[in-house]
């Protein structure tokens, strides 16, 4: 169980893992804090496009776990061979694999304790997942260039007869479909129902929706009783709540979708962003700056594009599944677009502002 054949095997697993893990978290990276000459081009449509992508990212996240426990059981004998270092060349092949385990073993466990909302160490999640995962893929890549002889020589199907193997394989494969299937659940509806080990049922929360910020930990228990929305713009202009329930009111039917895995469907209704920005004299051009109730935070404050603030499912949302949002949804008002992290989906909106 320890031979070459074997590791190719489980590799070809957690390597489709770690990539799919890898593209969907880069995605989910550029749609957080894209780039300034991609922000004005990120997709609005699907309009669930973050809910599956972000849902996959984690789903194959957790599925490498026991596969990279189980690549490690495999290869352990040779990571401790001694002398540690033949050549110099040898040597940086040790330090490669080296920066290799250590970088993916990093990545995997920050993000499984990300899917909690715990943070039990000094430096910035977000950040740090971000560049371990280059760096794991990077490491990745390299080690298959180095090893790619000894891969192409194991890749095809052995002689038969090596039960061994096979017991072992399977049980892999059956402990990695085991931890999937019990935690995709919080992002895949029709596995909502063996939601077993997932820190997260999408269906259980005030108004049928899980928080993740709630009103006390931002500080916005109450909203003022003179809370007024400002539009700012070219007509600058400010709203009651009266004065926007007299507004048109829409209906959209979008996911909150969260970094962490999670995902929920709910029905939305209030005023078209869009609605907002002309009576304020914006250009259709123009994007919108958000401003939160909360008195800080990473996302107090957010920028939206405008083909977001144009797009007609975005709304300043003031009820969800036909109840007024309570204040750990957003009370007064909150965003909701097509597409969006759920960071991005500004709760307690004080402000708007024409870019």
């Amino acid at each position: 169980m320890h031979e070459p054949r074997t590791a190719v095997v489980l590799g070809r697993w957690l390597g489709a893992a770690l990539l799919t893990c890898f593209l969907t978290g880069l995605l989910s990276h550029l749609l957080q804090q894209p780039p300034t000459w991609l922000r004005d081009h990120l997709p609005s449509r699907p309009v669930d496009g973050y809910r599956v992508s972000q849902g996959l990212h984690v789903v194959s996240g957790t599925a490498a776990i026991p596969l990279l426990g189980a690549k490690l059981w495999t290869v352990y004998p040779r990571l401790f061979e001694w002398p540690p270092a033949r050549s110099v060349a040898h040597a940086l092949e040790r330090l490669g694999i080296a920066v290799l385990v250590a970088s993916m073993l990093l990545e995997v466990f920050t993000g499984l304790l990300n899917t909690l909302q715990w943070y039990p160490w000094p430096f910035p999640f977000r950040q740090t997942h971000f560049w371990l995962g280059w760096l794991a893929t990077g490491g990745l890549l390299l080690h298959v260039a180095a090893k790619a002889p000894l891969i192409a020589a194991h890749w095809r199907r052995p002689r038969p007869g090596l039960a061994q193997r096979r017991a072992f394989l399977t049980a892999v494969t059956t402990a990695a479909a085991a931890v999937t299937l019990t935690t995709a659940g919080q992002s895949v509806p029709w596995l909502r129902r063996l939601d077993l080990l997932a820190p997260r049922r999408p269906d259980l929360g005030p108004q049928g929706l899980p928080v993740n910020r709630t009103a006390a930990q931002a500080g916005t228990t109450t909203a003022p009783a003179d809370w007024r929305l400002r539009v700012d713009g070219p007509r600058p202009l400010e709203l009651t709540m009266d004065q926007l329930l007299q507004l048109p009111q829409y209906n959209s039917e979008l996911p909150i979708s969260c970094v962490e895995g999670w995902s929920a469907s709910a029905h939305w209704s209030g005023v078209r962003i869009t609605e907002l920005l002309d009576l304020a004299g914006a250009p259709n051009g123009a994007g919108v700056r958000v401003t939160s109730l909360e008195a800080d935070g990473p996302y107090r404050v957010m920028d939206m594009p405008a083909h977001y603030a144009r797009h007609p499912l975005t709304l300043l949302a003031l009820r969800v599944n036909g109840q007024v949002l309570t204040p750990d949804h957003g009370y007064p008002a909150r965003i909701i677009a097509p597409n969006r992290p759920g960071v991005l989906q500004t709760k307690w909106v004080s402000r708007l502002e024409v870019l």
